[in-house]
């Protein structure tokens, strides 16, 4: 008798497009404890950003999501998050890994940073970014309206030699 192995997981990350941003929205009401604008889901389908906004796949099943934005020479992580059924997989790590490589090697502008809010009380968030090269940097008071705790932390991961 021989064994068969399951074949490997295939993880793979889409560009956003008007065709998939209806999926972005219904993973972002599972993901996330607050609700996105229609601004937030036009912004993510500028062309500048396609590199930074992405859906994120685990065997063709969509499971997560990454969105960035600009911010002068900076990078704003507005949204990352992997439905908990598929966590531990690694998918987070090499979405992360993905938005950082992007913005390392991004000219136009060039990068100084990678930036985002935590909530207080989500401890494993704060944890997994650390694990990959950000640092807390203050908090935000009151950064949150409608959920609480309201404060977050303010993560960053900077890039060498870049001009101020």
């Amino acid at each position: 008798m021989t064994s068969h192995a399951a074949p490997p997981a295939r993880l793979s990350f889409a560009s956003l497009t008007p065709q998939n941003v209806g999926t972005i929205r219904k993973l972002n009401t599972v993901l996330f404890p607050v609700r996105y604008g229609e601004k937030y889901y036009q912004d993510i389908l500028h062309p500048e950003v396609e590199p930074f906004c992405q859906l994120i796949y685990y065997n063709d099943i969509p499971v997560g999501n990454v969105c960035c934005r600009f911010e002068g020479r900076d990078l704003y992580l507005m949204t990352m998050g992997v439905l908990a059924p598929y966590r531990s997989r690694q998918i987070g790590s090499k979405a992360i890994e993905n938005i950082v490589e992007a913005a390392s090697s991004h000219t136009k502008p060039k990068i100084g940073r990678i930036y985002l809010h935590v909530q207080v009380s989500n401890e494993d968030a704060k944890r997994f970014y650390e694990r990959h090269g950000f640092k807390e940097v203050g908090i935000h008071e009151n950064y949150y309206k409608k959920i609480t705790p309201r404060d977050a932390w303010i993560l960053e991961r900077r890039f060498q030699n870049v001009d101020t």
